[in-house]
């Protein structure tokens, strides 16, 4: 059967899964089993509504570079995780985005847990184009670690 909004998809085995003892994190393994690549950070979601997402990636040996914090690449998986998930939750139904452009800063190092959280707004009505989305990792002490800056676009999910 398909499904006309891909974000109502995820909203709803969210909300089914959240709410049970281990759901978020049968949740985030479940994510992490459809999409391969952002799942090999291991990412857990902590939060997820239309427009809004914070995910989590703990530092471990497999995600750091030569210089004992966690590698730029990994930060930059889990900040394009956050915005997607923010994103597709909050877009009508009959829309789709796919990432066209990816550009992010780094602040500090990244060590310990490391939060990505993206909030942004989809209209009801938005036209088919590009569009930035923020995405904010900060550390367990709320210092902004990276900020990226996602490019989407967005338009009809094909017939």
């Amino acid at each position: 059967m398909r499904n006309d909004s891909p974000g109502a998809a995820i909203l709803a085995q969210w909300r089914r899964l959240s709410a049970l003892p281990f759901g978020r994190w049968l949740f985030s393994k479940l994510l992490g089993w459809q999409v391969p690549y952002s799942g090999s950070v291991s990412p857990r979601v902590l939060v997820l509504e239309p427009g809004h997402a914070k995910v989590r990636i703990i530092e471990r040996r497999a995600l750091r570079q030569h210089l004992g914090s966690v590698h730029a690449i990994a930060l930059m998986n889990v900040a394009e995780m956050a915005s997607g998930l923010a994103m597709l939750g909050a877009l009508p139904a009959g829309m789709r985005g796919i990432v066209t452009k990816i550009s992010i800063a780094y602040f500090k190092k990244g060590r310990g847990v490391l939060d990505a959280e993206c909030r942004c707004h989809v209209a009801p009505d938005l036209p088919e184009g590009e569009y930035d989305f923020h995405s904010d990792v900060t550390d367990a002490a709320g210092e902004l670690v990276a900020r990226a800056t996602v490019t989407w676009k967005l338009g009809p999910v094909p017939a």
